[in-house]
């Protein structure tokens, strides 16, 4: 099973899902690690009352087995039904990467 499918399946089996969009982003980084980097754009009622920390918190705990390995990033856009109405489904970019592959130091 792919990083992907488990980011996924861990979330769900979590979660009451009602949009979920997970995009690999290791591509816009550098190093050889094609499953490190991820946004994830949750939209769950059980997000209702929560603080975005404490949302934040719920994923990890969810995914807490894959962080650090094989994920080195992982973006949370959390949002409640209403919030993500209200936002008309839009998500930020994610920023480029600032960091530098070791072979473009001379």
């Amino acid at each position: 099973m792919s990083v992907a499918e488990q980011i996924e399946s861990l979330t769900r089996a979590g979660l009451q899902v009602e949009y979920f969009q997970l995009e690999n982003e290791s591509h816009m980084h550098s190093g050889p690690a094609t499953e490190s980097h991820f946004k994830l754009v949750l939209v769950s009622p059980d997000f209702a009352g929560k603080r975005p920390v404490q949302r934040h918190q719920l994923v990890y705990g969810l995914v807490s087995e894959l962080m650090q390995n094989p994920i080195h990033a992982l973006a949370l856009h959390l949002h409640t039904p209403e919030e993500w109405t209200a936002r008309n489904g839009e998500v930020p970019l994610s920023p480029t990467c600032k960091g530098g592959s070791k072979a473009d130091q001379a």
